[in-house]
């Protein structure tokens, strides 16, 4: 199984790296192709990616709308780690030879002010430990070919993981609705998604606490100054070359970002 796990773990890197999709990795475990041994594929991607010298400053929340936890057959949802060479800032232009096959969604990040290690924080704890809210764009990618993933798939790869862009506008909680705050996305000026903050699991502090005890129960706790990307507020839109994306939420703002159109375009 350890040989397992190293050699897909080892293939999903080399598919980041070379941008060069793979096949769906969960058929090749069988009956051991489970979410735990998901994570141990990841796990071990995170260790080669720490290994070579790269930062994790946070984690993203994925599946946490109840429509595609069914459609995956879970009843919760996933994380993947964020590192430093992920984050962009608000306007940035995203290089054409970064990412496969990218698709985006508009989130809520929050940055922490002091560390989350106990396994049974409270939502009050973590209240208390939030320093500011920002407007993000996740930008999602799959090293899977065609995004024919499975819930083992997602896992393993990451959470699909790509990178992610933050406005620069820092928002304490008190001063927006986190339930209520309504969400579009636009592309090249066009509306093309629209949410709002209670499609991520009611509110994107329940799934912000979800990510704070299950990282203290793998041993890999919240720390002050991580980044959350809390959960996609609606539909995830496909990307291509030379599209401007643009994301406002009601009391939190706008969040801007440009794919640069590449060699070919």
């Amino acid at each position: 199984m350890a040989d397992s796990i190293e050699t897909t773990a080892k293939a999903l890197i080399a598919a980041g790296r070379d941008r060069a999709a793979v096949a769906p990795v969960g058929a090749g475990f069988g009956d051991n192709a489970d979410v735990d041994t998901a994570y141990a594929v990841q796990e071990a991607v995170t260790k080669a990616a720490i290994g070579q010298g790269r930062r994790v400053v946070g984690r993203k929340i994925g599946l946490t709308s109840k429509a595609v936890q069914t459609q995956m057959g879970v009843d919760q949802p996933d994380y993947g780690m964020l590192f430093a060479d992920m984050e962009y800032a608000d306007g940035d232009t995203i290089p054409a030879d970064l990412l496969i096959q990218p698709k985006v969604e508009a989130e809520i990040a929050f940055v922490l002010r002091r560390d989350l290690p106990a396994k049974d924080v409270t939502i009050t704890e973590l209240i208390s430990a939030i320093d500011y809210a920002l407007p993000a764009i996740e930008i999602v990618d799959s090293r899977i070919r065609d995004w024919k993933i499975g819930i083992f798939d997602t896992i393993a790869d990451n959470a699909s993981s790509g990178l992610y862009v933050l406005g620069s506008r820092p928002v304490q909680l008190a001063d927006f609705d986190l339930r209520l705050c309504g969400m579009v996305m636009e592309r090249m000026g066009q509306p093309v998604s629209f949410g709002v903050g209670a499609a991520c699991m009611d509110n994107p502090l329940i799934a912000s606490l979800w990510l704070a005890r299950r990282m203290a129960k793998v041993g890999r706790p919240l720390m002050a100054g991580d980044v959350i990307l809390s959960g996609a507020l609606g539909p995830m839109v496909a990307a291509h070359p030379g599209d401007t994306f643009r994301v406002s939420i009601n009391g939190l703002g706008e969040v801007t970002t440009h794919f640069a159109k590449g060699e070919n375009a």
